[in-house]
Order: C-alpha cells, then sequence, then structure tokens
C-alpha cells in the first residue's frame, strides 16, 4: 500500500461517529472502504486511491462508554477540494458499522496546505 506524503496532502476530512455497539478501529475502517465501495465510480473508489497515494493513512480514534462507542475519523487526502466533498458525502452515507448502527457525521474539511 502506497504512503502520502505529509508534505503532499492538501485536505484533511474530520468526522464524529456514534455506534449502538462495541467497536474497534478495523470495523471503522473497514466499513469506511467497504459501505463507500461503488457509490461514486471507479475514479473515486477509496482503495484505488490509497493505492494510488491520493487518501493517506486513516486515523480513527475511539471511546467506549458502556454498550455504546463514539470517536473521531481522521482522513487526509491529495485530492481537489470537490473530491473530497465527494469523499466527505461518501462517508455520511454509512449506517451500519460493524454489527452495529451508526451514525457519522462530517465535523469539518480542514485546508492544511
Amino acid at each position: 500500500m502506497a504512503k502520502i506524503s505529509p508534505v503532499s496532502i492538501k485536505y484533511m476530512v474530520y468526522a464524529n461517529f456514534i455506534a449502538e455497539g462495541a467497536l474497534e478501529k478495523p470495523d471503522v475502517i473497514g466499513a469506511l472502504f467497504g459501505q463507500t465501495e461503488g457509490l461514486l465510480g471507479t475514479d473515486l473508489e477509496m482503495r484505488d486511491l490509497q493505492k494510488e497515494g491520493k487518501i493517506g493513512r486513516i486515523e480513527v480514534d475511539l471511546e467506549r462508554e458502556n454498550k455504546k462507542t463514539t470517536g473521531m475519523i481522521k482522513i487526509p487526502t491529495a485530492l481537489d477540494k470537490s473530491e473530497t466533498t465527494l469523499i466527505a458525502a461518501a462517508v455520511e452515507t454509512i449506517e451500519r458499522i460493524g454489527p452495529s448502527d451508526a451514525q457519522i457525521e462530517v465535523e469539518k474539511i480542514e485546508d492544511v496546505r
């Protein structure tokens, strides 16, 4: 898998999520790749974009309380603003993470150049 250079990152997508069950980081990342697959066409497949170095390493910070999981997702991109916005919109369509119902809301898209 290709890594993205911190110098080439243009935008950072910040998204919050709430899930009804206890989750791990691989559950969240799997949902991002799996549930956005085919949504935006072949040009904006997240797996391919990551292999090409246009999306960097996705970071997930999560906290568990009782049977709920909340957290923050950070997606660095080297795409232009409109493509980054489409990726962020696709992420918001995710309704399940692992076996749990979930809601993802994009907090902001930051220009990090």
